[in-house]
């Protein structure tokens, strides 16, 4: 019998555990942090032997395959011995995609694919099709083709994710930008995260489509590289010709063969230029699976966004407080700043992951008036921030850096929460981060 670890046993792993069992393997589930009591009831009740704490070598060193939660680091002293005995390590996502024939619709690019994926999956839904979220979002795959098998799936994908899929292949791939990102896991190599994110090509073939952002410079450098079969459909804001999507009079227009909607921009639900981007590409993957233009303008003008994401939690006297805790590289605070039309007093900080502040230094200079740095070390942001604000001040837990802000900000001025940074020095994750923004807000 087949013998499959899986290392870590969060959301992804428990699922994988659980599809491997369905497929009659002998499975091992390894955790080195202790594991949650809802997923430690799970593996029991499927009579899946785990561990905890640990990782026993001996355990794990015999199998035939090891699937590999996308939080774990090449450079793990067990993932580099399974390396040196030649044990084929893969992700979730590519385990989960041998056993499923539904269509795979995977959304990656450095910001804005959770966003997307979301919309893709409501426009979906409301055109009645039987669509799942999975990858970063929701239920994993492995669990929902084990347990709860659905038509569609719209997946968002990571880089970390990308990097275990070898097999796997997307029937409809969006690509939306490529912006330095986890710099840290690449060895600070920009090109070795951009080989990754351009790993959502792989075997697509001429029946498949591939959706990408035609003005990102990175993207369209690449592409020349690769012998790509599927159907290229092109999106832009500045460009018409040959595009499957662009802004023309105020205008989004989506123009396939046999598919052409256009609508005005002010009534599109999500606001923001990058916001245009990703409704162009979920526009296009709707269109290219044949949904009804009526039924896309009506998602599109209805669609509410996602949590932690540019969201309006709050005004307190006059004061505009908004959650952009998912904003975990500069690209995307980036996007956000853009936004803004007050002036801003901005939470910044976290786990650096290799930054290069000078994407939004501009950005500061013309709209943030304080900055206040939430985090375990600010050394790098004073180091770039200093004297370029009015204003610089630190913070240790959400509460201080609220009540710093609001101190900072006039009547009209916006209190923007978007770090930068990943969440893991003071907060469980981003939505920790952004949960514990939003409690601090409310108790002003």
């Amino acid at each position: 019998m087949k013998r499959i670890v899986v290392l870590g046993a969060g959301e992804s792993g428990v699922g994988s555990a659980i599809l491997a069992q369905k497929q009659g393997f002998d499975v091992f589930v390894s955790d080195m942090s202790p594991i949650k009591e809802k997923y430690v009831a799970e593996l029991n009740q499927y009579n899946i032997a785990w561990e905890q704490g640990q990782h026993t070598e001996e355990l794990i060193l015999n199998a035939d395959e090891v699937i590999k939660s996308p939080g774990i680091p090449e450079k793990a002293p067990i993932i580099k011995k399974l390396r040196e005995k030649g044990i084929n390590i893969i992700s979730e996502i590519e385990f989960a995609g041998r056993y499923s024939k539904s269509k795979m619709i995977c959304i990656t690019g450095s910001n804005g694919k959770t966003t997307t994926t979301t919309l893709v999956h409501y426009i979906f839904k409301e055109a009645g099709l039987d669509a799942s979220l999975a990858g970063n979002i929701g239920f994993s795959l492995a669990r929902q083709v084990a347990i709860d098998p659905h038509d569609y799936y719209i997946i968002e994908l990571s880089s970390f994710q990308l990097d275990g899929m070898y097999d796997f292949k997307a029937d409809i791939a969006i690509l939306l930008n490529i912006t330095p990102d986890h710099l840290d896991r690449y060895d600070y190599k920009f090109q070795n995260y951009v080989d990754s994110k351009m790993r959502i090509l792989q075997n697509m073939t001429e029946n498949d489509t591939f959706i990408y952002w035609n003005e990102d410079p990175v993207v369209t450098k690449e592409l020349t590289k690769y012998d790509i079969k599927a159907k290229m459909m092109p999106f832009s804001i500045q460009t018409i010709e040959n595009m499957a999507a662009y802004l023309e009079n105020e205008k989004l227009v989506i123009n396939l063969k046999n598919n052409y909607i256009d609508m005005d921009i002010n009534k599109l639900a999500l606001k923001g230029q990058h916001n245009i981007y990703n409704s162009m590409a979920a526009g296009i993957s709707a269109g290219v699976e044949g949904i009804k233009k009526d039924t896309i303008r009506k998602a599109f003008s209805d669609f509410s966004g996602v949590e932690h994401r540019l969201e309006p939690v709050a005004k307190v006297r006059s004061v505009l407080f908004i959650n952009d805790s998912k904003a975990t590289n500069v690209n995307s605070c980036w996007y956000a700043l853009q936004c803004m039309q007050t002036p801003v007093v901005l939470i910044l900080g976290g786990k650096d992951k290799g930054n290069d502040y000078t994407e939004i230094e501009d950005l500061v200079k013309e709209k943030v008036k304080a900055i206040v740095c939430l985090g375990v070390d600010n050394t790098k942001l004073h180091q770039f921030f200093d004297g370029k604000v009015e204003n610089i001040a630190d913070a240790s837990s959400m509460e201080e850096a609220v009540n710093k802000c609001f101190a900072f900000a006039d009547k009209g001025d916006t209190v923007l929460l978007s770090p930068c940074c990943a969440s893991f020095d003071l907060f469980k994750s981003y939505e920790d981060r952004g949960q514990q923004f939003k409690e601090c807000v409310k108790r002003l």
